[in-house]
């Protein structure tokens, strides 16, 4: 059994508050020099700058899960992960469906490119990704399971865009796997502060947009090996 670092949590410069540094070929350069073994790439409600981050770790010793952060109609952000690209793909076809047709405001928000491995821009969303999609958490959670993913509502602790923030409570029978708390409390910290979430599984990330943060924060895993099987039975206690 190996103790392998991971960070869940990390955005490329397809979100619309990425850095234009958060390329793929800058996120893989950056994680492998922190001695990361895992990561996952979360764009905002897009997951098109996923399969040359996927096909870059390859290269470099490093697995990457495909993913994405997703804004709810209840403006909740939740992390998606996915075992493999296909049922990534199947995921931004859910995606699609329900955005919020709103254009993108590239003077505020920074313009949301996806890029290849040399950096070269191959798309742009002009649609807002900052805008919640037209669905729920409950229904969202039930899509990610539906194929084959792991469900973690992200950064609990924050004062916006957190299950607390907006609803005030985790809602009872909503089928999540893990719960993660920003990099800016410490884990022990929080549970003590909420001794009713007492034998959650909780994961902690960097939520990096830049990359001087990727790997501030990070999980340490024991896993037999860096693929999917053994990352899903994380998940499993």
């Amino acid at each position: 059994m190996s103790c392998l670092n991971a960070d869940l949590h990390i955005h490329t410069c397809l979100s619309p508050c990425g850095d234009e540094d958060m390329s793929p070929r800058n996120i893989i350069r950056t994680a492998k020099e922190r001695n990361m073994q895992v990561i996952a790439i979360t764009d905002h409600n897009s997951t098109r700058n996923v399969k040359v981050c996927v096909e870059l770790g390859i290269r470099n010793g490093i697995y990457v899960i495909p993913g994405c952060e997703v804004n709810t109609c209840e403006e909740v952000h939740c992390l998606c992960y996915f075992p493999d690209l296909q049922a990534m793909g199947e995921f931004q076809l859910y995606l699609d469906n329900r955005m919020t047709d709103v254009k993108n405001d590239p003077d505020k928000f920074g313009y949301q490119v996806a890029v290849d491995e040399n950096d070269v821009i191959v798309y742009e969303e002009k649609r807002s990704l900052f805008i919640g999609i037209r669905d729920g958490v409950d229904n969202l959670a039930d899509e990610v399971h539906k194929l084959g993913g792991v469900f973690v509502p992200a950064h609990i602790d924050r004062p916006v865009n957190s299950l607390f923030s907006q609803l005030g409570f985790i809602p009872p029978g909503l089928k999540y796997d893990a719960l993660e708390v920003s990099k800016h409390y410490f884990l022990d910290d929080f549970k003590k502060m909420h001794p009713e979430l007492a034998g959650e599984y909780f994961i902690q990330n960097s939520d990096a947009h830049y990359t001087d943060d990727i790997a501030k924060a990070y999980n340490r895993f024991e896993m037999e090996d860096a693929n999917w099987g053994c990352f899903r039975l994380l998940f499993n206690k």
